[in-house]
């Protein structure tokens, strides 16, 4: 690396940090005015409030914005080297287009590989501090969402093979529900059949806890009931395996969601190409991050009446465009017969052939 390839760098990724930091300072003072009432009735702390919803508020906000901003940065920095008739000489003196735009390439990269990295394991436990927080002391109390909520909170799934499971009135914030029962059939006929007035995830153990339990073993001319007060159990679904709400795609980590699709796949749930969709976008967005990086470099780096005015509403336009066309992938898989791994990448596929008609007809 060369002084023009540290410079540039030093301009991208100084010109990025602050504007992300800045914006999401304001997103900070925006959300907190707007829940301000919800964290008085919470009764926590400002200690509390930070570590219990803002620690995991940052890294979802910045995350949402993260290529807007790697692609509006591009083009401020390098509209005003523009304007400043910094690119000009860079490209009289010998230095070929390719090898201006290599410091773009290395920084877009970087910035890429950091969101890859955070979508796979910082977001979803971020998002997990952030939902947890809301779903107990903000959407409680919002009647909007009680009058959209889905009321029925009963879950039946396939555990194995043979056995199917089911439990009344499960509660996936508090890993509690009502009645549960379990059914072994072999051959067709039920073998084991296992009930109990209460179903509690308990932490500690990592087990379930089954309450008041009947187990009826049946015979081909008798049957065995066994009644126990408390029963730990140690079965093979997780408390993540149950999620149903708003939040359950954004809280799992890669390994989790994926395992938690092919549990939902084997269960035959519906809307499995929503959580298909999450999982394709956060190996697609890290490459939106570089593509955007390339398009902005190569629309900002020529010189034009307007300046950085033009440059960016240009870039805003073209940000635009981006948004509707991964707005209409998504629903057209989650809602169509669209495959989940094409409606991720669609919005990428369409800006590489944007990126490479704007790099054949730059001026070099």
């Amino acid at each position: 690396m060369k002084k023009l390839d540290w410079f540039i760098i030093k301009k991208f990724l100084s010109t990025f940090f602050f504007a992300i930091l800045l914006f999401t300072v304001i997103a900070i003072v925006i959300d907190l005015s707007e829940k301000t009432d919800n964290f008085v009735r919470s009764g926590l702390g400002f200690v509390n409030i930070i570590k219990q919803y803002y620690y995991g508020f940052v890294p979802y906000i910045i995350a949402l914005m993260f290529p807007l901003f790697v692609y509006i940065s591009v083009i401020f920095f390098t509209s005003k080297m523009a304007n400043n008739t910094e690119i000009i000489p860079i490209l009289a003196s010998g230095v070929s287009y390719n090898r201006w735009l290599r410091p773009y390439i290395m920084g877009g990269a970087f910035l890429g590989m950091i969101l890859w990295t955070s979508n796979l394991y910082v977001i979803p436990r971020a998002n997990q501090i952030r939902s947890t927080f809301e779903a107990r002391y903000v959407d409680r109390d919002n009647s909007y969402e009680q009058l959209v909520a889905n009321t029925n909170t009963n879950i039946y799934f396939k555990v194995d093979s043979f056995t199917y499971a089911g439990i009344m009135n499960y509660d996936t914030l508090y890993k509690r529900g009502g009645t549960f029962f379990m059914h072994h059939i072999e051959k067709n006929k039920l073998t084991v059949n296992t009930r109990a007035d209460d179903i509690l995830y308990d932490t500690a153990l990592k087990k379930w806890r089954l309450e008041n339990v009947i187990t009826r073993t049946l015979h081909p001319l008798n049957e065995t009931v066994t009644m126990q007060p408390t029963l730990v159990a140690n079965f093979n679904f997780k408390p993540q395996d149950l999620m149903r709400d708003k939040f359950t795609k954004d809280k799992l980590t890669s390994k989790e969601l994926e395992r938690f699709i092919k549990l939902q796949e084997e269960r035959g749930s519906e809307g499995i190409n929503d959580l298909k969709v999450e999982l394709y976008r956060r190996s697609a967005t890290p490459v939106t991050v570089f593509l955007l990086t390339m398009i902005g470099a190569i629309v900002a780096g020529r010189k034009v009446r307007g300046g950085s005015g033009a440059h960016l509403a240009y870039g805003f336009i073209t940000a635009a465009a981006f948004i509707i066309t991964d707005r209409f992938s998504t629903i057209f898989s989650t809602k169509g017969n669209l495959p989940p791994i094409i409606a991720a990448w669609i919005p990428n596929g369409i800006f590489v052939f944007v990126a490479l008609y704007l790099h054949k007809k730059a001026p070099k």
